[in-house]
């Protein structure tokens, strides 16, 4: 096979798709514009708010922190005698970074078996079931950014047990997101006029 017909088979397989768009939007920084750049994103979320009742904001911000908006996000790799390769820190993966076993908790409580964790509408329903379960489970007001990523980052007991408190850095996280949901919240309202 010649090269440039070669090089025309490898330009219109890749121009299908495939796996979708995984890089990040451009601007993280403003929620108006990161939502007229993917406007699938904006819609997964408002389906979310619909059916959980997580606010877009608050969904915004948590996986800005959790992935950049990055649809196969991944932990990075752990390495023994810092050159060895071992694995990865956990097994998060996706714009939600859920691990498998609450992701497979997910997809047996909400019947949606087929859901995929780099899939925008799935990672956000991900994100409404569990934070609404803390809503319901811990009391953890809807609106609360910092509290329901503190019971997301470390699961619902250790919130309950307050393992947060132990860990200032994650304090610090919890409170940037609390005021990146602030921001995209009145970002939000003035770009909705």
């Amino acid at each position: 096979m010649n090269r440039f017909l070669k090089l025309a088979i490898v330009g219109l397989v890749a121009s299908c798709g495939g796996g979708g768009n995984y890089k990040a939007p451009r601007n993280l920084e403003n929620a108006c514009l990161l939502a007229a750049e993917r406007p699938a994103y904006m819609r997964a979320m408002q389906q979310t708010e619909r059916r959980w009742g997580i606010p877009i904001h608050v969904q915004m911000a948590t996986i800005h922190q959790e992935s950049k908006f990055i649809g196969d996000a991944r932990t990075p790799h752990r390495y023994a005698l810092g050159i060895i390769p071992v694995g990865r820190q956990s097994s998060a993966f996706g714009y939600s970074q859920a691990l498998d076993g609450t992701w497979d908790e997910y997809r047996q409580k909400t019947g949606n078996r087929g859901a995929r964790r780099d899939n925008i509408r799935d990672a956000t329903d991900f994100m409404g079931w569990y934070m609404n379960d803390s809503t319901r489970i811990l009391g953890i007001s809807k609106l609360d950014a910092a509290s329901q990523y503190l019971a997301y980052h470390e699961g619902r007991s250790g919130f309950n047990r307050g393992s947060h408190r132990q860990k200032p850095w994650l304090m610090t996280v919890a409170s940037r997101v609390n005021a990146r949901s602030e921001l995209y919240r009145m970002q939000l309202a003035s770009c909705r006029r």
